[in-house]
């Protein structure tokens, strides 16, 4: 009897710590390998360079990848070709704060400062085209912005700006940088926001907002009418979709995780624009995501690193 009666405990001790186990990658696990330290391995930036805060990255059609960056040891914005070799830069003294890094199909370079509240529009050698916003000055008409966080552009070349920390608001604008409308009050009701941290475009021009404090992305027509809102894949820090439709997030948990983890502990996910299925997800902290022309997943962390995933697995 005794035996019996150790077998049975032991049975109950295995099955509390199976229920209290890791939980399977949502979707199923996605096979990349990751190269944790893109842009400083190798070392090829001006002697004495090294990343802040890194708050976004993007990439161009030629895949040269747009590091946008806090650190007072290199400039704001930093160039490499695809494989981690310095090519330029720019930026000293230019923000306030660098938050968001997009770069359009015609292949300007945007970025938005969440400090001096500015949206601006470069050229890819650093030229500045355009700027939308008053420097310094927070507001929440047509010429102004309170701490925007991220852009997205139309099928038309529209842009879509997630003003973001101060406002609770999208502002729409034409491709020239003439004011078409926003959208958006604070709150938690269909069409509110706590914090539109990041904004996207698919290819049939349907606005996907990042809700982040909310934990939840909603979804509008291309004039704000709210369509739809996703509540189950937590509080996203980026969207990324590809030119063929595919949603790419780097997420938390909740809110609650994000804050007091300041962006570790995240997932990146592969997710279905029509349903919002998640199609696979796997570990990795974040604050933005990028995905290449060539497949290969770039995040920009907090922590001072640029993530590069690359598709691969275990060698056999």
């Amino acid at each position: 009897m005794r035996h019996f009666r150790v077998l049975a405990i032991f049975a109950l001790v295995t099955v509390a710590a199976a229920q209290q186990g890791w939980y399977p990658h949502e979707g199923g696990l996605l096979r990349y390998r990751v190269n944790i330290r893109f842009g400083e391995e190798p070392d090829t930036m001006p002697g004495g360079w090294k990343f802040g805060r890194v708050s976004a990255v993007a990439t161009d059609a030629s895949g040269q990848v747009y590091v946008f960056q806090r650190g007072p040891k290199a400039d704001p914005i930093v160039v490499f070709d695809a494989k981690g070799k310095y090519l330029r830069s720019w930026g000293k003294g230019m923000f306030g704060q660098p938050h968001g890094l997009r770069i359009d199909k015609e292949g300007y370079v945007w970025v938005t400062d969440n400090v001096d509240h500015q949206v601006m529009k470069f050229d890819r050698t650093g030229k500045l085209l355009l700027t939308l916003g008053i420097k310094g000055k927070a507001g929440t008409d047509d010429k102004t912005f309170n701490k925007p966080a991220d852009i997205a552009f139309s099928p038309q070349g529209e842009l879509y700006v997630a003003d973001g920390y101060g406002n609770s608001r999208v502002v729409k604008f034409s491709s020239a940088g003439k004011y078409i409308t926003a959208w958006g009050t604070p709150g938690s009701a269909a069409g509110q926001f706590h914090l539109p941290h990041s904004v996207a475009v698919d290819s049939k021009g349907r606005v996907y907002v990042s809700d982040r404090e909310n934990n939840r992305i909603q979804i509008f027509d291309p004039d704000g009418k709210f369509l739809k809102q996703w509540t189950h894949l937590g509080a996203t820090q980026n969207i990324f979709i590809t030119p063929a439709d595919e949603m790419w997030i780097i997420t938390h948990r909740n809110n609650i995780e994000n804050r007091t983890y300041d962006t570790l502990a995240g997932r990146i996910m592969k997710i279905d624009l029509q349903s919002g299925r998640i199609l696979g997800a796997m570990e990795s902290p974040g604050h933005w995501i990028n995905v290449s022309k060539a497949g290969e997943i770039f995040i920009g962390s907090l922590t001072g690193n640029v993530f590069r995933w690359y598709p691969g697995w275990l060698d056999r």
